[in-house]
């Protein structure tokens, strides 16, 4: 098997030009390059990974924690992450946490023994201080999610405007009493969707009522259950406000039945196939996920990122997209995404 050291004697270069050349280095003059990777075609040369990670101290793998990798929102985004390391020749390593917070350190401490490049996380848990000594050596990016107590590069939506617009559009549809369905209020993207739902209707002069709030509903059953609430007070609800796309899915089966009004933050599956259709704040998480391979942590873990045009660290929204109603099914606009670094917005902005 060639080595570097043959790749370099048949150029004529060093073996860190060889280096620069496999790493895609752009200092490398376009004529040196071409002798190289010509030089390489000949002796048919692979890199000796093992030696490389030895090297380095860590493997070339990137590790990916989201609460559940079954759920539509959260694959979206482990999807566009892999696809990008894949295009650098990173691999990805995947992990789903659950959603008891108790075990998200657990499980993110044994991706983080693996000796990852980089480490991107949704989280589930209520503190993060812990990750700090680990972040001195590991490049680690949130998503979706901010952390609690931990200062790192975050990429996650305007929740609280996503809710609100999606309560306004029903009270513009004449609906005065709007019940909020959702999971666990404790995690920051329930919060502040919450906050956006009591924000619309006190805008709009609307007395909000607390028996109109159901939280812990993310399966059929406890969709039910919510619903023969709602449905026995004295003023049941004439609309819904579904606060995430688990709680919209459970919801939509038990409709089948009754059916009522309702709105859902994030998209999903054959979520314009049903009947009646079902109108969203689609969120786009591929993108969401996109935009973490570009940060400035992620670009320390071995992404390679466009060259910034502006200054970084200042927060910044991108990525609000309007896409036009459908037939029988109203789509408003997704919510903003903010974002920690100006280069890997502007790489994504259109």
């Amino acid at each position: 098997m060639s080595t570097m050291r043959d790749v370099a004697a048949r150029a004529g270069v060093s073996t860190k030009t060889v280096s620069r050349v496999f790493n895609d280095d752009p200092h490398v003059l376009p004529a040196t390059r071409a002798e190289v990777e010509k030089a390489m075609r000949e002796l048919n040369y692979v890199p000796n990974v093992l030696a490389t990670t030895f090297r380095a101290g860590r493997a070339s793998v990137i590790g990916v924690a989201v609460p559940d990798i079954v759920d539509p929102f959260f694959a979206a985004i482990a999807r566009a992450i892999e696809d990008t390391a894949r295009a650098q020749g990173i691999s990805t390593l995947v992990t789903s946490l659950g959603d008891d917070p108790v075990d998200e350190r657990d499980a993110i401490e044994s991706m983080l023994g693996r000796k990852l490049s980089g480490l991107v996380v949704a989280p589930v848990g209520l503190d993060h201080s812990w990750l700090q000594r680990w972040r001195e050596h590991t490049p680690i990016v949130f998503v979706d999610r901010g952390p609690v107590d931990l200062e790192t590069d975050t990429f996650t939506e305007d929740d609280e405007q996503g809710a609100h617009l999606a309560v306004s559009h029903l009270i513009a549809h004449g609906h005065r009493r709007i019940a909020y369905v959702g999971d666990v209020l404790h995690l920051s993207t329930e919060t502040k969707r919450f906050e956006g739902w009591r924000r619309a209707q006190d805008e709009a002069g609307i007395r909000r009522s607390d028996d109109l709030v159901e939280v812990m509903v993310s399966d059929r059953d406890a969709a039910a259950a919510a619903l023969v609430r709602l449905r026995a007070l004295p003023e049941p609800p004439t609309a819904l406000f579904s606060a995430n796309a688990r709680t919209s899915m459970a919801l939509a089966h038990v409709l089948r039945a009754d059916p009522m009004a309702m709105i859902g933050f994030g998209d999903f599956p054959m979520a314009d196939t049903l009947t009646p259709s079902v109108s969203v704040i689609d969120q786009d998480p591929y993108r969401l996920g996109a935009l973490t391979s570009l940060s400035s942590s992620a670009s320390r873990a071995g992404f390679r990122r466009p060259r910034a045009t502006d200054g970084g660290g200042r927060r910044t929204s991108v990525g609000r997209r309007t896409r036009p109603a459908l037939p029988g099914r109203g789509r408003a606009a997704p919510s903003a995404l903010e974002c920690l670094d100006r280069a890997a917005c502007a790489a994504l902005s259109e």
